[in-house]
């Protein structure tokens, strides 16, 4: 019986102490950044050695850019679009999209017990990244019939890095205030 407590206390989506928030330690967050750094730049890497050992350099070279194009395509407006639309389809819902990702991205871990005030936050924060998303999916729209290639590229990741650099920014600044007002304490996992 007691096994079956810890394994539910010890699950991704919960944590042992009732009022606190669990992130992995320092070393762990950075190994998952930089695993999705790894898979964002070992997709064409892997795709230029493979195509390269098949049929030599010249395919390796179009073959690494092929994957960065098909890519580069999910970034556009359409890509966008969806992933506003699915922020916003979840946002009322009981798993909110903005609670999947800090689960998935940062590892968080919410108490065993889902708190009320913490969900009403996830449900309330998952609206402005549909706003994001559907701000970016009509400036790239806007930028693409309006700006010649290499301008829009530039453009577009200044522009998607900015809007998601001050949506993440303001979505932890709510995120901490929150914590604060419902009493919550975030730390760090045990080694």
């Amino acid at each position: 019986m007691a096994d079956a407590a810890q394994a539910r206390d010890d699950g991704p989506g919960s944590c042992t102490g009732a009022g606190h928030l669990k992130l992995p330690r320092p070393l762990r967050l950075l190994r998952i950044a930089g695993w999705s750094l790894a898979e964002s730049a070992g997709l064409p890497v892997a795709a230029y050695l493979i195509a390269a050992s098949i049929d030599g350099r010249d395919a390796g070279l179009v073959a690494g850019l092929a994957v960065i194009w098909l890519t580069a395509v999910m970034q556009f407006p359409l890509a966008n679009l969806c992933m506003g639309a699915l922020f916003a389809r979840t946002a009322g819902g009981p798993d909110p999209l903005v609670a999947r990702l800090a689960a998935e991205v940062v590892a968080l871990r919410q108490p065993a017990t889902r708190h009320p005030g913490l969900h009403r936050f996830f449900q309330a924060a998952t609206w402005p990244w549909a706003g994001i998303f559907l701000l970016l999916t009509v400036a790239l729209a806007v930028l693409m019939v309006t700006e010649p290639t290499t301008l829009f590229l530039l453009l577009s990741t200044v522009v998607t890095a900015a809007l998601v650099i001050a949506g993440t920014g303001a979505s932890t600044w709510w995120f901490l205030s929150v914590l604060r007002s419902l009493g919550l304490r975030v730390r760090f996992a045990p080694a």
